[in-house]
């Protein structure tokens, strides 16, 4: 277990912040030896450091949404989920429509900034 979550370390400090949720799929062996693949945060963490906001809200509505997040932000999130092993043959269009799908569950909407 120390030798995991040494490698583990090394591995994601350099990319991502302390306290970044990550999943994690480990094979371990017989022989006490492991693999292990580190994946992205999820969506809706990306998504609500990207508004600046510490909870999606409770009752979503299309009409009024809580917060608001850029084109941008939604490409650069899609560019870090396209790393993904289940999602790299994905087109990146395909993926940022995911991304906006699971911001408007979360009440954020996207918009373009004001000039």
């Amino acid at each position: 277990m120390a030798e995991f979550c040494k490698q583990f370390n090394e591995r994601t400090e350099s990319i991502y912040e302390k306290d970044t949720p990550l999943s994690v799929s480990l094979a371990a062996m017989t022989d006490r030896t492991f693999e292990f693949k580190v994946k992205s945060p999820p969506t809706s963490y990306l998504l609500k450091k990207a508004a600046g906001i510490e909870k999606g809200a409770e009752s979503p509505s299309p009409d009024k949404a809580t917060s608001f997040v850029t084109p941008e932000a939604i490409y650069e999130i899609s560019k870090v989920k396209q790393q993904d092993d289940v999602m790299w043959h994905l087109p990146l269009s395909s993926i940022a429509q995911s991304v906006i799908g699971t911001a408007r569950s979360m009440g954020i909407k996207v918009k373009e900034e004001a000039a």
